[in-house]
């Protein structure tokens, strides 16, 4: 069976993008190249929320995911979510992500209120939502990122 693995990171850095580099280094997937799709899981896939990723192949190389994300310039606070619920009969399943410039509670609040919207959409019988959070305080003059992915599979070769 093929995997999902949820993970997540939060950090800071001089610039925008460096603080999102270092927060997909937290997560453990800065060495890929990222191909985001759109939030369908597939059937007979299960989904695992592991936090940071494990060795996932060569750097370089293409890694398909579902991405929450959300840079600030602080101060302020910044916070990404992913839910998400399968079939119960092993079928096909959904993932709803939101990202911003608001607290833990509020972007959790929003992210399962976008699944049950998404889920409304579909004739499929749900399982329980589950949710991965990551929220982080900026401080005045750094940037800080927050990202939780839904990491497709293994990489695979860009070209």
């Amino acid at each position: 069976m093929s995997t999902i693995r949820v993970v997540w990171g939060a950090a800071s850095g001089p610039t925008a993008m460096a603080s999102y580099d270092a927060a997909l280094a937290e997560a453990g997937v800065e060495n890929y190249n990222l191909v985001s799709v759109s939030s369908v899981i597939p059937a007979g896939v299960s989904v695992e929320a592991v936090g940071t990723a494990p060795d996932l192949g060569p750097a370089g190389e293409r890694l398909t995911v579902v991405e929450a994300r959300a840079t600030t310039a602080g101060p302020g606070r910044v916070s990404a979510a992913l839910a998400w619920s399968q079939s119960v009969d092993d079928g096909p399943g959904l993932f709803y992500e939101t990202a911003g410039e608001m607290d833990r509670a509020d972007v959790e609040r929003r992210v399962r209120e976008g699944l049950s919207a998404g889920q409304e959409l579909r004739e499929w019988r749900f399982a329980d939502p589950q949710v991965a959070v990551e929220s982080q305080q900026a401080d005045s003059g750094r940037y800080t990122t927050a990202v939780v992915l839904a990491v497709y599979g293994d990489s695979e070769p860009i070209l």
